[in-house]
């Protein structure tokens, strides 16, 4: 969300904002540094810019810069490194940069942020959607993860400001918003009075011109009875729920510090499907993980056939400098992190083909997003992409309207309007 604020400020500021591939007197990367092939990729863009325009200012901020700019700062292609916090005045380090006044900017620490930090209006918006930031931070230190250090503690938007975003966003003829964060399941834990992501939703429910709401990744332990039974009353909310499971293991999960167990998690699951008879469910897995064993693959393996998630996306597990996970004992070498990848895509590939046919002759409510040469492609409200022919003159484009499931081609399925 930050992006699209920079982005505001130097359009307020009087530059053009151009594509990155374009000639450009400035370019800004915003990295990322949640795997080791992330920050190559953004290492790879900041060298990618100064060979487009060797005379143009080059800049790195966000969190790879948050937790590595020593390490940046060796690459001769950048010119200015911008911490997390400081990207709301980005415009004004780099105007100062150039008029000489700077010749590098103070990194904050983020520990010390106490409150959100508003960037005004934001709003990522695609065609039928919008990407609503409620929060920043998390408290959870897993053992692999970097992103504490990089985004600091958990800090919460106001509810007053999220909701007059949304409401400006269905004004805008918007029907769609994603509610995201980097950890939404700790969202309110930051205020003085009790409130908490559901109070949100309940909010945000009764919003004139909104008819989805769906959930980014979420925290399964977020998944409580209480909160099943308050979501199920909420007319908007989306029945795809991606839950971070990352191992089907108790003793990796144990290592990773991912604070719950196989067995919960199952009951977290069937919770929603009992809520919901179309809830689809996707995750996040991590393979090769320091210690895991072939028998602690082959339980996660099982547990995975088990639930049976719609979609997995499978990492291989990349040691981050700074974690507790880079100098556990056990290293998995990266062979057997490849072979057991394989092994977890080809799974989700079946489930997901699975599924589709499982929806052949049944009727969906389809969210339409674009027109491509005479096909268009939409949403149901679990997340499925759908498509419909049409050689009529009609505009579908961000109407929701129903579709008889005919068959699958090329991994999408395929289908008429009623």
């Amino acid at each position: 969300m930050k992006l699209i604020g920079m982005i505001q400020s130097f359009k307020s500021a009087g530059y053009d904002v151009v594509e990155f591939n374009e000639y450009a007197d400035i370019y800004i990367v915003n990295t990322c540094t949640v795997t080791s092939i992330s920050d190559k990729k953004s290492r790879m863009f900041l060298r990618k810019a100064k060979k487009i325009n060797p005379n143009g200012i080059v800049v790195a901020c966000g969190c790879y810069v948050q937790v590595a700019k020593n390490e940046l700062e060796k690459i001769q292609e950048i010119d200015l490194c911008v911490g997390t916090n400081e990207k709301a005045n980005i415009v004004q380090y780099i105007e100062e940069f150039i008029n000489s006044k700077i010749d590098d900017v103070n990194i904050s620490d983020v520990f010390k942020e106490k409150q959100y930090c508003e960037f005004g209006s934001v709003t990522y918006k695609e065609k039928t959607r919008a990407v609503v930031k409620v929060q920043d931070g998390c408290d959870r230190f897993c053992t692999y993860c970097l992103i504490p250090y990089a985004r600091g503690r958990v800090r919460s938007r106001k509810p007053e400001n999220v909701i007059e975003e949304v409401k400006n966003i269905a004004k805008n003829g918007c029907k769609e918003i994603v509610i995201t964060g980097i950890h939404i399941a700790s969202y309110g834990k930051d205020f003085e009075k009790e409130y908490s992501l559901i109070d949100l939703l309940e909010k945000l429910d009764k919003i004139p011109g909104i008819e989805r709401i769906r959930l980014g990744s979420i925290e399964p332990l977020l998944i409580t009875e209480e909160f099943c039974e308050r979501l199920k009353k909420l007319k908007k909310i989306c029945h795809h729920f991606h839950l971070s499971l990352q191992s089907g293991c108790d003793e990796t999960l144990s290592r990773m510090n991912r604070r719950y167990s196989t067995a919960e998690f199952i009951i977290i699951v069937d919770r929603l499907r009992n809520i919901y008879s179309d809830c689809i469910l996707t995750t996040d897995i991590i393979v090769g993980f320091p210690g895991e064993t072939d028998e602690e693959f082959e339980k996660t393996y099982n547990f995975l056939k088990k639930i049976k998630f719609y979609k997995m996306h499978i990492f291989k597990f990349s040691p981050r400098a700074g974690t507790k996970a880079e100098k556990m004992e056990n290293q998995v070498s990266s062979g057997v992190k490849e072979k057991r990848s394989n092994m977890l895509i080809e799974l989700s590939n079946k489930n997901e083909l699975e599924y589709q046919k499982s929806y052949i002759q049944k009727e969906e409510d389809v969210l339409f997003e674009e027109n491509v040469n005479g096909i268009y492609k939409g949403h149901t409200s679990n997340y499925l992409i759908v498509n419909v022919k049409s050689d009529i003159d009609i505009d579908l484009e961000n109407k929701i309207e129903k579709v008889i499931i005919k068959n699958i081609e090329d991994n999408e399925l395929y289908g008429n309007l009623k």
